[in-house]
């Protein structure tokens, strides 16, 4: 079988390049060819796409394959060893990378750029990517800590998809994993004032999801956060500001056919680093590929 690959959109913006530096880093440490894609709109636009006589390297075609050089050299500078293949596509990038991302190990974007005006807030290409890509989609930001661990945030369903693949990027990355899980309560309760325990359900879901952790992963660090808030993505972005990377898991409940879980989208939105968001059905039990 082939192996999968790492897919990374650039357009040129500096996001786009940060995210091509983490995703050269991340196919090294994975040891998977990065395929770096760059979608123009021009041919969309106008056929006079040659050169301007007289006028080297001149044209909008030329201009692309600079786009798409220039990316391989970002790649390169992050990771000299790292397998590169590339595209060079017409059309918009929400369209042309979930197809060639379909079924790779992942898919990577900046927090920005991929379409120029089309971005907005984290960028409204990246989050419909991040809503519609049948892969993990990564969305790089700017800070985080490269030394801290990988964190994922489970829900009350336990999150199989996310776990696996926090499990896979803190293994490669030879770093510990952090199990968190909110226990959400209404403002103003009184813990102390309950006769039960309310958070027995929430810690016994936390242990069943770092069993299946160090399941996943035997020889990896797992640590585990109970977390109690009104707000679960306020919870999850305060315990992820020492984090390399946040791993969330998306139901796609959101009103807009595509749209992500508001959850996610928060996190996408407010999160300091990097963020991944699984994109999969889990794998069955005792087939996971680290």
């Amino acid at each position: 079988m082939e192996s999968k690959a790492i897919v990374v959109g650039y357009d040129g913006s500096e996001p786009a390049a940060r995210a091509v530096r983490w995703a050269a880093q991340q196919a090294t440490l994975r040891n998977v060819q990065l395929h770096l894609v760059h979608c123009t709109l021009w041919p969309l636009l106008t056929k006079n796409l040659g050169p301007v006589p007289g006028i080297a390297d001149s044209g909008l075609q030329r201009a692309a394959e600079v786009t798409l050089e220039e990316g391989v050299g970002h790649a390169k500078q992050a990771s000299p060893g790292v397998d590169v293949r590339t595209s060079l596509v017409s059309g918009s990038p929400a369209v042309h990378l979930p197809k060639i991302a379909a079924d790779q190990e992942l898919l990577v974007v900046g927090s920005r750029g991929l379409g120029g005006f089309m971005g907005l807030l984290v960028g409204s290409v990246s989050l419909e990517l991040a809503a519609t890509a049948s892969c993990p989609v990564a969305v790089i930001r700017q800070g985080g800590d490269p030394d801290g661990p990988v964190l994922v945030a489970v829900d009350d369903s336990g999150s199989q998809a996310a776990l696996e693949d926090a499990c896979t990027a803190a293994t490669a990355a030879g770093t510990r994993l952090l199990v968190t899980h909110v226990r959400t309560v209404p403002a103003g309760y009184r813990l102390v004032r309950d006769p039960v325990d309310p958070g027995a359900a929430a810690e016994t879901l936390l242990d069943a999801a770092v069993a299946r952790a160090r399941e996943l992963a035997p020889g990896l660090t797992v640590e585990k956060h109970l977390l109690t808030d009104t707000s679960v993505p306020r919870a999850v972005l305060h315990a992820a500001e020492g984090a390399r990377l946040t791993v969330v898991g998306t139901k796609g409940h959101g009103v807009i056919k595509g749209s992500i879980g508001s959850t996610a989208h928060a996190i996408l939105h407010h999160a300091k680093g990097p963020v991944l968001v699984s994109r999969r059905q889990p794998a069955a039990k005792g087939e996971h590929e680290a």
